[in-house]
């Protein structure tokens, strides 16, 4: 049985320091959802918290309508997953998976039964006899998952389970563990610092910075319209620019570098006025011109630039001096070489401004809500 997490006002202190200074979230039954954020910023702690690994300073854990602050680790039905996978090198995969349910009174012949399930289910049934030195890192990890979901927790937990596996195997694990919550449909919190691994796999995202949530919300929308410049920067690649926010007949215009002026229709009405502003443009919201004395748009020279195959990434400088990073598809023999002069135009629609004293967004369309979602919001 899967539940659904009630953390309100949640304190961890450590000594005199406050780490995490009074956090509220909800995650829906069933949920998948991802604490992120930079190393030190509380997402291990929140985890360790709700696990029962650490103790609770303020406020309130729940699952379902039971609070579990003072409850037992061991009572909590927790299945955990680490980052250093945990299993016991001296027993055989089955023995592993078994182990769980040895405290469980369960028949010798229905514990076998279960453990053969969830091994299958994770596709490791055939070294059920191996030891676990016999096996690649991918492999353990499998073990573990299959370990933690054999016990049949309300609620599977997730600390960085894929840092220790090279890029290829990440990138299979983590399918792996997508299809593997949703057939099970078991309540997920994971712990990651990589965004691309949490904007694959989450349901639901909370970008976390010095014990705070400064965004939660689908992959999609954090994205797209992040709360705020934190969010916008750790959340994949972005250039910050300076802009002149104005109104004219009323509609809202953003001059950046004195002189190219771009109309936007997405900044929230309350918002608009006089006042100056953060751009935030994705490195492939740039268009790139060759520059001319009649080219619209921000003036640079490319100071290098980087051959990917599909695309190739260029680094240039702004004629106020600002660094960007552009990214285009690559064409056959026309790679912009650096010293070049360009012209980049931006497109408007999908990037993003944040007032420059709170570096909160005004844009419309901004999605950040620590409750549960409504279905299709």
């Amino acid at each position: 049985m899967s539940v659904t997490i009630s953390i309100e006002n949640a304190v961890k202190k450590y000594g005199s320091v406050t780490v995490i200074p009074g956090l509220s979230v909800k995650i829906a039954n069933g949920e998948f959802f991802t604490l992120l954020g930079p190393s030190g910023c509380g997402k291990t702690t929140l985890l360790r918290m709700i696990a029962g690994f650490n103790s609770i300073e303020g406020g309130s854990f729940r699952f379902n309508d039971k609070e579990i602050n003072r409850m037992e680790p061991g009572k909590r039905g927790i299945g955990m997953v680490f980052q250093n996978y945990a299993i016991f090198p001296n027993l055989t995969v089955r023995k592993n998976v078994e182990f769980g349910l040895k405290y469980r009174n369960m028949p010798k012949d229905k514990m076998h039964e279960e453990a053969s399930k969830f091994m299958k289910l994770v596709h490791v049934d055939a070294y059920a006899d191996r030891m676990p030195e016999q096996l690649s890192g991918g492999q353990q990890q499998r073990i573990a998952l299959a370990r933690a979901l054999v016990i049949e927790p309300d609620v599977l937990l997730m600390d960085e389970p894929l840092s220790n596996l090279d890029a290829k195997l990440r990138v299979e694990m983590r399918t792996v563990i997508k299809r593997i919550q949703h057939e099970v449909g078991i309540t997920t919190v994971y712990v990651t610092h990589d965004q691309e691994e949490a904007m694959a796999i989450s349901d639901r995202i909370a970008v976390m910075k010095d014990g705070v949530i400064h965004h939660c919300g689908r992959p999609d929308n954090i994205y797209q319209r992040p709360a705020d410049v934190f969010v916008a920067t750790f959340i994949g690649k972005t250039n910050l620019v300076p802009g002149q926010m104005s109104t004219e007949n009323g509609q809202t215009y953003i001059t950046l570098c004195g002189s190219y002026r771009l109309p936007f229709r997405t900044i929230r009405p309350e918002a608009a006025g006089e006042k100056e502003v953060t751009l935030s443009i994705r490195p492939e919201e740039f268009k790139v011109q060759h520059a001319s004395e009649s080219a619209e748009g921000l003036k640079a020279i490319v100071q290098d630039s980087v051959f990917l195959g599909p695309n190739t990434h260029y680094f240039a400088q702004l004629e106020t001096g600002e660094e960007v990073e552009i990214i285009q598809e690559s064409e056959i023999d026309s790679i912009i070489q650096p010293g070049s002069p360009i012209v980049l135009t931006v497109n408007a629609g999908k990037a993003n401004v944040f007032d420059k004293e709170t570096s909160l967004s005004l844009m419309t369309g901004v999605k950040n809500s620590v409750d549960i979602p409504e279905v299709g919001t």
